[in-house]
């Protein structure tokens, strides 16, 4: 099939956010669809080829905040539908990397306008009752982030196609942009829907052909977000889903001499235990493996004394507890000066302590539950060495109880000592640890944030002294990928703040970007020559 014109896309605005006020009429519409889902148990197949394949292998998928509802039945699979998966990802490949970018393109953006239309509710809902997200932290998600990932990769992809070389005269260079050989391998995390859809969209986007296995505790955004694709007109075999246990299929993938390459979100462990199992089998691939991936962080947020007071504490309190600070971006240190800590230690005690806490149905409720019962033993487990250890205390919160669901009250940690492990290992929940600093020593403290971890993911700085803000620039230049000044270390906007880390924290391709699509073909130059010449001799030989 030729293409015959230059196309261009319209629009590529981010996706206005709903607010869900009361008496909107979107706002009876989602809840409307949470009693539906709510109601319904749904039953999640893999699907391969674009067949639903049912393993008869399943567990069930419950909601975190209330562990006794069942959504649904989530079929998993083995090392046997994982070779499927490849080999409907291989038979679909030479058809799919071969279609013009233009017809590529046009499925995402369909799934776009699908999902900021009649599938929002859907994913929106899905989202809150499989991962315990308020609407709010829903709608930024699985409606607004997703489109504006499926909408904006293919701006991206364009200004990748556009990156042409200059030619001499009497000749043509070419820079083709080829889909990678073989099948990338898409892992994806429980806490954004938004990335669960995305790691698999990009690259079959550019060409590629996928095996996607989704994070076993987001079965049902996962099922939900796969068959928006398919109503989107994704043809079968390019996106290829496989639920299961993650270590058993990631290995399985990771054996094939198919692997073209790894789009990874989740823990530094996992993705270090990748990458040695594909430096094992290098020999074995047709080609290098393309390896990238967003991982851990023990993101910060430091204030010099000159920071607002009332601007910080806000700050603190949504980029440490939003989402149960489920966020691989969340303010998990914080670090302030003794000149401002009275102050700021009364109003985070207040504030904190006023945070509605329950079933994200309610809408009047900021937090929902943690996701499983292991990240609630993680943070219970945080929260009683915060109790014990010396030099340690809880300001406020610390109450945990599964009774009914995963909750984990919001908390507040203080730590005299600057090595604490609360300071430096991640924790990934609602769990906010807080150093105080001697005003001076404010340089020796973004020393001190920059060393104290392995990872580079995200940071904030408070600051109205433009001096201070200058020396936290230089300071922290290595200590966050995404950096922040008077705001939360939350929130990157796809085409705004294209997002991810270096160090621990990953290979900092940011997802939402260029960089991250490029990762996902193999130039090739062309170069023609109109006339060529008729003889090997040059003028300097006569």
């Amino acid at each position: 099939m030729s293409t015959l014109g230059m196309f261009r896309t319209g629009s590529m605005a981010a996706e206005p956010q709903r607010s869900y006020a009361p008496g909107t009429v979107e706002r009876a519409a989602l809840q409307a669809r949470l009693a539906e889902l709510a109601g319904t148990r749904t039953e999640m197949p893999l699907v391969i080829g674009g067949r639903d394949v049912r393993s008869g292998r399943t567990v069930t998928a419950t909601m975190p905040h209330d562990t006794g509802h069942v959504l649904g039945e989530v079929h998993w699979g083995g090392p046997e539908e994982m070779q499927e998966a490849i080999d409907a990802a291989a038979a679909a490949w030479p058809a799919w990397s071969r279609l013009p970018w233009e017809e590529r393109a046009a499925v995402f953006l369909r799934a776009a306008e699908l999902l900021a239309g009649p599938w929002r509710d859907t994913l929106n809902a899905a989202t809150m009752l499989g991962q315990s997200k308020t609407a709010r932290e829903a709608e930024i998600d699985a409606a607004c982030e997703l489109c504006d990932f499926l909408r904006l990769n293919v701006a991206y992809l364009q200004q990748v196609y556009r990156e042409q070389p200059d030619s001499a005269p009497g000749t043509w260079n070419q820079l083709e942009y080829r889909p990678l050989e073989g099948f990338v391998l898409a892992v994806t995390p429980f806490n954004f829907t938004a990335i669960a859809g995305n790691l698999p969209a990009s690259p079959a986007l550019m060409g590629c052909a996928v095996v996607w296995k989704p994070s076993e505790s987001a079965a049902l955004a996962a099922h939900f977000v796969m068959r928006l694709l398919q109503a989107a007109g994704l043809p079968d075999g390019v996106i290829n889903l496989v639920h299961g246990p993650g270590p058993e299929l990631v290995s399985a993938a990771l054996a094939s001499p198919h692997l073209a390459g790894v789009h990874f979100t989740g823990s530094t462990t996992a993705f270090q235990s990748i990458w040695r199992q594909v430096g094992e089998n290098i020999g074995a691939y047709r080609n290098y493996p393309r390896l990238v991936g967003e991982t851990g962080g023990k993101d910060f947020i430091v204030a010099h004394p000159s920071a607002d007071p009332e601007a910080l504490v806000t700050a603190v309190v949504r980029g440490a507890f939003e989402f149960q600070g489920q966020k691989c971006s969340a303010a998990s240190r914080v670090f302030v000066p003794e000149s401002r800590w009275a102050s700021l230690r009364a109003q985070l005690a207040d504030q904190v302590a006023a945070i509605p806490m329950g079933d994200v149905r309610d809408f009047r409720n900021f937090m929902g539950a943690v996701i499983n019962r292991s990240a609630f033993e993680r943070h219970q487990a945080a929260i009683a060495e915060a109790r014990s250890a010396p030099g340690h205390s809880v300001l406020v919160g610390g109450g945990c109880d599964s009774e009914r669901g995963w909750f984990v009250e919001p908390t507040v940690v203080v730590a005299e000592d600057a090595g604490s492990r609360l300071l430096r290992e991640e924790l990934f929940g609602p769990v906010v640890t807080v150093h105080v600093y001697p005003d001076r020593r404010y340089p020796e403290t973004l020393e001190l944030i920059d060393r104290s971890t392995p990872y580079g993911l995200t940071g904030a700085v408070f600051a109205t002294d433009r001096a201070a803000i200058a020396l936290a620039h230089d300071r922290l230049r290595y200590a966050a990928g995404n950096f922040y000044v008077n705001d939360k270390p939350t929130g990157a906007v796809v085409g705004q703040q294209p997002f991810g880390g270096a160090r621990a924290s990953g290979t900092d391709d940011k997802a939402g970007s260029l960089w991250n699509l490029i990762r996902w073909v193999s130039p090739r130059t062309i170069k023609e020559t109109f006339v060529p010449p008729r003889g090997y001799r040059y003028p300097f030989m006569d």
